[in-house]
């Protein structure tokens, strides 16, 4: 399964090149409330978060919005979803985000779940590489 184009995707590019952490944060977070649908808005939020509450919080929206996403697409919560489909990026970042975060926090059993669902929708997937 794939999922449909991102429309933020220019916007999220253009923020991914300034290199002021501040500026890219912020233009990041306009970014999320200009396209609170894209995961890879939420996906990035949570990469760049100093506090792992913050970087679970961004991880879960992107990861909810993009299960949304997937079910509209026709997947019924099972099958592959590749990383070597470039709209799947955000998804699959979220997810992964959101392992980690849950590991940062203690959540270990929702780290597990993470980490076995990302093996399921793409074994060979670069999470599996960490």
């Amino acid at each position: 399964t794939a999922l449909p184009e991102n429309p933020a995707q220019p916007a999220l590019d253009a923020a991914r090149e300034l290199t002021d952490p501040v500026a890219q944060r912020r233009a990041l977070v306009e970014v999320a409330a200009r396209h609170p649908r894209s995961c890879a808005a939420w996906a990035e939020l949570a990469a760049l978060a100093n506090d792992p509450v913050d970087a679970y919080a961004y991880a879960r929206v992107g990861y909810h919005r993009g299960l949304d996403q997937l079910r509209q697409a026709g997947w019924r919560g099972s099958g592959y979803v590749r990383w070597a489909e470039p709209t799947n990026h955000g998804f699959l970042r979220s997810l992964d985000a959101l392992r980690r975060a849950a590991a940062a926090i203690g959540e270990d059993e929702e780290e597990t779940r993470c980490a076995e669902f990302l093996m399921q929708l793409d074994p060979g997937g670069p999470w599996n590489r960490d």
